[in-house]
């Protein structure tokens, strides 16, 4: 072989430390398995107790752990099918998956259709279980979003094409979404949607100006929400005074005993399965206040814990993002930071709700609260990322992706 030859092979030649690469990032899968273990133990752990009270009367102990156990493996199912499926076809088809989510909110404000439970109308009854659009609603509007930043990036950087091409649409698309949510209501979730939309907006290079404006119109709309709604004001109030005796059986109910629960379990927590809000004091204790649990058990530490976690999954995901947009391919990198906007928000308000550090509101922990829809969508999610990743792998190898 000719000296030439041997170059040109040498040149050619897939670097050794890229052959030996793995398939997926290795930090986001075992904090997300961890985040979904955790999540077993201590909705077991905070749901024992509810079979004592007259609601749950005719469950068994290990109803909501084994229920949950399904949720889990069906979104394991999920996404394992999602991950199997290339980037270009959830390209495709994001605008109708939008629309269909737009179309099963609506459906689960008809009544005789959509459940009722506590004054809200946010789950459609499929078979044994309940499914809840506003979660598919956050995974459809990260798909949309990130086509949408893509397509219109030619209009994002000039002022007034920006407002008239590039966000009108979208703010159109968004007040539809929001009026939907907060018919049912479901308020957190519309806070999750937006920030979803608007996070990947920005990061695909919106007008500056444009984004300051729908910052400040977002506040006001948000802040008429809560002033013109007496039970949302009720709640703020709550919130900034929840020791108060008028406050504490009434609206602060839920925020005393989350903080009760965490200050009692210091830094190290009273123990696993030691909870004493859990005993019918707190309510909703496996889903929506289940940090407070943790708290109470695994005390500081525990916390600490979780919030690394969270921490984790959200930098790998805008990690692999920024890796995807700087192989030239941008709808995965949009969607990849927007699944860790998603996460990252998310996880933010239901531990800033249990620390005491916003108002409460209804929202579950991502991949560790009780519940099927929030779990398979959460899963779907991660696995999108994943995907996203395995492709950029595949480029770096010299495939095609």
């Amino acid at each position: 072989m000719s000296l030439f030859a041997e170059l040109t092979n040498s040149v050619n030649a897939v670097r050794p430390g890229r052959t030996m690469m793995r398939n997926y990032d290795l930090s986001l899968v075992i904090a997300s398995t961890i985040l979904v273990s955790m999540g077993m133990l201590m909705v077991y752990s905070a749901s024992i107790a509810l079979v004592d009270g007259p609601r749950y009367a005719n469950f068994g102990r290990y109803y909501f752990v084994i229920r949950q156990g399904l949720f889990v493996l069906a979104g394991l199912i999920a996404a394992a099918v999602v991950v199997s499926i290339p980037m270009s076809f959830w390209q495709k088809i994001c605008l109708p998956l939008f629309v269909i989510s737009c179309l099963l909110l609506l459906l689960v404000l008809v009544p005789g259709i959509g459940r009722r439970v506590n004054n809200a109308m946010r789950w459609l009854p499929v078979g044994p279980v309940q499914f809840q659009p506003s979660e598919l609603m956050k995974l459809s509007i990260m798909l949309f979003a990130a086509d949408y930043t893509i397509r219109k990036q030619s209009y994002m950087h000039s002022f007034w094409t920006s407002l008239v091409r590039g966000f009108l649409p979208m703010a159109i698309a968004l007040g539809i979404v929001g009026l939907l949510l907060l018919k049912e209501p479901d308020l957190g979730a519309l806070i999750v949607v937006i920030a979803i939309a608007m996070g990947i907006l920005f990061l695909g290079g919106i007008n500056s100006k444009i984004f300051s404006g729908l910052i400040a119109a977002l506040l006001s709309i948000f802040a008429m929400a809560i002033w013109l709604s007496p039970w949302r004001r009720a709640r703020l109030f709550a919130y900034m005074d929840p020791w108060n005796p008028e406050n504490t059986l009434g609206s602060s109910y839920q925020l005393s005993h989350s903080l009760m629960a965490i200050g009692r379990g210091q830094w190290t927590g009273v123990g696993l399965g030691g909870s004493v809000e859990k005993l019918h004091y707190l309510p909703e204790a496996h889903t929506d206040f289940i940090m407070a649990v943790i708290g109470e058990e695994l005390g500081f530490a525990g916390v600490m814990m979780m919030i690394l976690l969270f921490a984790i999954v959200v930098q790998r995901c805008i990690e692999i993002g920024r890796q995807a947009i700087a192989m030239d391919r941008p709808f995965g990198g949009l969607l990849a930071q927007g699944a860790g906007i998603w996460f990252g928000v998310q996880a933010f308000i239901n531990i800033g709700v249990c620390l005491g550090l916003l108002p409460t509101k209804g929202l579950t922990l991502p991949l560790v609260s009780y519940g099927g829809s929030g779990i398979v969508m959460n899963l779907a999610a991660l696995a999108m990322v994943l995907r996203v990743d395995f492709e950029s792998r595949s480029m770096m190898r010299g495939g095609r992706g």
